[in-house]
């Protein structure tokens, strides 16, 4: 083996080295809460932390015993759902008209929309709690898929937008000649195209609406509570319980794993979509 063959091994193991331990530095708050989660009460809060124990589904038995899992589990799905698909709808074509009809405001408007995101959302949190109170729409399906919408509908347009850019002008121009109208040339021509964009945008909308968790805690109480309220309940004025809100947390995290894991080889290629040409 060359002397430049060598390096480039070498190079090679101390990246995937570091690879590995990124990577587990990233996983192990995730890895610590499942090992919890089946550590007793007692266990959990001993020191040093016990690394073997006899596992138990005590939490477990008593989070389902406690709280209606499958309500909160139904909330976060419709929530993250109607959410994402209100954002495709506007963001379709907001992405289609900025892309192939641009004017001198769009990338003014681009830049506002992308501000937007920069402002801390308790700054808002007043008058948006106002707005639901009057509205009433506090503690509902209909305003938490309205808030997580106008949250994440920047991002969306965003991305489409990127995705959008990495077609052809051509191809759009010779479906205008032959006729087709603006709705055919989204659904027909860029849908298609930029298939892989927008799963991606689906998924991470979806992650985004299902991790969120301070719009979902000040505008809710029970009837429209997702995942990430149910959590919050398994803290009290007296303290933590760790297994518990470690079962709890688990639970609520595994379903959107479950769907990132199933789905991965789709993000991936839809991040990198136009990427190598």
């Amino acid at each position: 083996m060359t002397a430049a063959a060598t390096r480039r091994a070498h190079r090679k193991l101390l990246f995937t080295a570091l690879g590995w331990i990124v990577g587990l530095v990233m996983a192990f708050p995730i890895l610590w809460m499942a090992l919890t989660a089946f550590k007793s009460e007692r266990q959990a809060v001993t020191t040093p932390p016990l690394l073997f124990f006899r596992p138990t589904l005590e939490s477990f038995a008593t989070v389902f015993a406690t709280t209606d899992y499958g309500r909160f589990v139904a909330n976060s799905i419709i929530i993250a759902g109607g959410s994402t698909l209100i954002a495709l709808l506007l963001a379709f074509p907001a992405a289609y008209a900025m892309v192939f009809f641009p004017s001198r405001r769009t990338r003014g408007l681009l830049m506002w929309m992308l501000s937007t995101k920069m402002m801390p959302a308790v700054g808002v949190l007043v008058p948006i709690y106002l707005l639901f109170r009057d509205m009433h729409l506090l503690d509902t399906r209909t305003g938490m898929i309205g808030i997580y919408t106008l949250m994440n509908l920047p991002i969306v347009i965003w991305m489409l937008y990127s995705f959008f850019r990495d077609i052809p002008r051509d191809i759009v121009e010779a479906g205008f000649l032959d006729g087709a109208t603006t709705l055919q040339q989204l659904l027909w021509l860029l849908l298609p195209l930029a298939a892989p964009g927008v799963a991606a945008t689906i998924l991470l909308n979806i992650v985004l609406c299902w991790n969120e968790a301070f719009w979902s805690i000040n505008l809710t109480a029970t009837h429209a509570a997702p995942l990430t309220a149910f959590i919050a309940t398994f803290s009290s004025p007296e303290g933590l319980f760790w297994a518990k809100l470690s079962a709890a947390s688990l639970l609520a995290v595994a379903p959107i794993m479950a769907m990132g894991l199933a789905t991965q080889r789709h993000l991936v290629t839809g991040l990198t979509f136009g990427a190598v040409k």
